[in-house]
């Protein structure tokens, strides 16, 4: 991917001081502007290439669609639930997080509230504070020889597990990506949900919240547990149903709870954070002056490897793009864009059109399909509208329009090859291309094939016609009469029946009526 110009950010909270000095250091205007409304970010964000958040500040639809110039949008943490991330993939902005940055300092803190729970700390402090001795009361239990269930295995997952593995625990888990056999190495044992629910003393989340994990742990899944399980969420509020941890502390289903995180922050009902079997913090999973500070530098130094064209790290909704930032996928890119553009030019029907195939062919396009079909959509939807197609909302707009489009990669030829079909009114439109000595060229248009590969580059006329020997003349002749020159000719290989020619031009023509009189269809376009 070309790289992206960001001249001016804007930080909305309290990020590290770092952030700003990265950032400045590498030629990048920073305002820092915090505390402001809902109505004085949407009047501010318009000047603004890029946003550096934290959780605090809600990047909204409306705010998103106020920002004339923004592309990127940095959060200086790991969740994104603050940002529209729907509304800024379709305005083509990246959102961008820190994956690692508050690792250790989550993992900790799940850590220190296990611990807290087998021994009742907090309660035994605030009775002390009160000029209580009751050690009675606070009788706890050993980690030692516990099982601790561990629900979502990323990066935190693991590093809590290597952490309680030191008390001598015993982990499982469960997660849908990371393979069993990897975890295996960090001895984590992975089962399903139902295998885990029953054998768990201890269970902590740390999931996204995703439809697919709201209320993980439920009424239902509650009462397959241990009598006297305790949990803990330090990852999303809402993975643990919060009526249902009520109802299972109430009934001693649950033995205790310990949460950094709430549905509603900070939570108006108080009935969790005041039952006495519960350890509540308020959202403080990343608030340490290391994790701070490891955010705020990651985020800065992420978006200057993206201006830079070195690398993208923590796009949430275009991963994809992670493999472009090479010199040979920015000539693909333009291969798909410009394969896309011509094809556009040459549907003589007015109508969208209505499906799109990208089939990517060779070894060295092998995990490109999906950047490259993305560029092909960026080609046949550029139409000078405000849409505003590029590589992180084509497809997205392509859905939008009604368009379907299919990807496929054939493997085993050792040249790469791009080849593109569009439907249009029960008709179909095909262009194969391919980059050689670091150039797009067009190999085939409408099943011509080109004795030499067309170069995509300039002003391109594309026209069909039967070879004859006055054609070339007759279309010299219209193009001089013009005062458009011919700076070069590809003819098909075939010789017989209709066939797409392409000239290169000087200029493109201001009217293709004449030139349809003399061939059967005409189409220009300006790569």
């Amino acid at each position: 991917m070309a790289p992206i110009s960001i001249k001016r950010i804007l930080i909305s909270e309290s990020v590290d001081p770092c952030c700003k000095k990265i950032l400045q250091e590498n030629g990048i205007q920073v305002t820092e502007k915090q505390n402001m409304s809902k109505d004085d970010l949407i009047a501010e964000i318009k000047d603004y290439d890029g946003l550096v958040v934290r959780s605090a500040t809600k990047v909204t639809a409306d705010v998103i669609n106020a920002a004339g110039n923004l592309k990127i949008i940095g959060r200086a943490g790991t969740g994104v639930d603050n940002v529209d991330v729907d509304a800024a993939t379709m305005k083509g902005i990246i959102v961008m997080n820190t994956p690692s940055g508050n690792t250790i300092s989550a993992a900790e803190l799940t850590c220190t509230l296990l611990m807290s729970l087998s021994r009742h700390v907090p309660q035994a402090a605030m009775s002390m504070k009160a000029g209580n001795w009751d050690r009675k009361k606070f009788m706890g239990a050993e980690m030692y020889g516990k099982i601790l269930g561990i629900v979502g295995l990323g990066r935190i997952g693991k590093e809590v597990a290597s952490r309680m593995q030191s008390f001598g625990m015993k982990t499982i888990g469960y997660d849908p990506i990371t393979p069993p056999e990897v975890t295996a190495t960090w001895g984590v044992e992975q089962m399903s949900l139902e295998q885990l629910w029953p054998k768990c003393d201890y269970i902590t989340v740390h999931t996204p919240l995703l439809p697919s994990t709201a209320g993980l742990l439920n009424d239902t899944s509650f009462a397959k547990c241990k009598k006297g399980v305790k949990v803990v969420n330090c990852a999303r509020g809402g993975i643990i149903d919060e009526d249902a941890l009520l109802r299972a502390l109430e009934s001693r289903q649950c033995g205790g709870a310990g949460l950094d995180v709430f549905v509603e922050e900070p939570p108006k009902n108080r009935a969790l954070v005041n039952h006495p079997n519960v350890i509540s913090c308020p959202h403080l999973g990343a608030s340490t002056k290391e994790a701070q500070a490891r955010c705020g530098q990651d985020i800065a130094l992420q978006i200057v490897d993206m201006v830079m064209g070195k690398s993208l790290v923590g796009a949430v909704n275009a991963q994809f793009l992670a493999s472009t930032f090479t010199p040979e996928s920015h000539q693909w890119i333009k291969l798909g864009e410009a394969i896309g553009a011509a094809l556009k030019s040459c549907t003589t029907s007015k109508q969208p059109f209505s499906q799109v195939q990208i089939i990517t062919q060779g070894d060295c396009l092998k995990d490109s399909s999906a950047y490259m079909t993305s560029a092909v959509m960026v080609g046949l939807l550029s139409d000078g509208s405000q849409s505003c197609p590029n590589l992180v909302n084509s497809l997205t707009l392509a859905k939008e329009s009604g368009i379907t489009v299919t990807r496929n990669h054939s493997e085993g030829l050792t040249q790469g090859a791009c080849e593109v079909e569009i439907s249009v009114n029960s008709c179909s439109y095909r262009a194969t291309g391919s980059v050689q000595g670091g150039v797009p060229v067009l190999l085939e248009l409408n099943r011509s094939v080109f004795r030499q590969p067309v170069s995509l580059t300039g002003n391109l006329l594309f026209f069909k016609a039967v070879a004859s020997p006055p054609l070339l003349p007759s279309v010299t002749g219209l193009l001089a009469k013009a005062g458009v020159e011919m700076e070069s000719f590809s003819a098909p290989a075939a010789r017989s029946g209709d066939q797409w020619y392409c000239v290169g031009l000087s200029s493109l023509l201001g009217d293709l009526g004449a030139l349809k009189l003399l061939v059967k269809a005409a189409a220009q376009v300006s790569v």
